[in-house]
């Protein structure tokens, strides 16, 4: 198996950290290793002021990778940075693929997820990894299947 390396920014709420080092060890286990440029308590940020944090820490960040990783959970949808760190990642002509956190069974998605997923894959490591690597354009329920469900036209993949 050979060994490959991306630069990845993983766009999350804090609430889902414990997920982050799951979601590495997966990769990793499916000869994947990430150079994740995200924020979490594992690499905090203390700064305060949001137009600073946006400016200064998250956008350096996410222009030197070459994707956006969005780890889905039901506390994503709400949060103002997640939706600002994919909108800034399309302006930037990142890959912006969401990945289903670990026995999700299907939430709502942040609305620029929503809106500018490349692709949208369940908590499989060669689907996530195939979707990093642009192999996958289309997107799934946590369980695989067409997402959203049929008859619900909003999603754009």
């Amino acid at each position: 198996m050979t060994k490959k390396t991306k630069n990845v920014f993983i766009s999350h709420v804090h609430e889902d950290d414990p997920g982050l080092a799951k979601l590495k060890d997966l990769l990793a286990s499916k000869g994947m290793t990430i150079r994740d440029y995200s924020i979490s308590s594992d690499n905090p940020n203390n700064a305060k002021s949001e137009a600073y944090i946006k400016r200064e820490i998250l956008a350096p960040r996410i222009w030197q990778c070459s994707t956006i990783v969005v780890y889905i959970s039901p506390e994503t949808k709400d949060s103002a940075y997640v939706n600002w760190e994919i909108e800034y990642a399309q302006k930037q002509g990142k890959r912006i693929v969401g990945v289903w956190a670990d026995g999700e069974k299907g939430c709502e998605l942040p609305e620029a997820l929503d809106k500018y997923a490349n692709a949208v894959v369940g908590w499989t490591g060669n689907r996530i990894i195939d979707a990093i690597e642009g192999k996958i354009e289309n997107c799934e329920g946590p369980d695989g299947s067409q997402w959203p469900p049929r008859g619900i036209s909003r999603y754009n993949c």
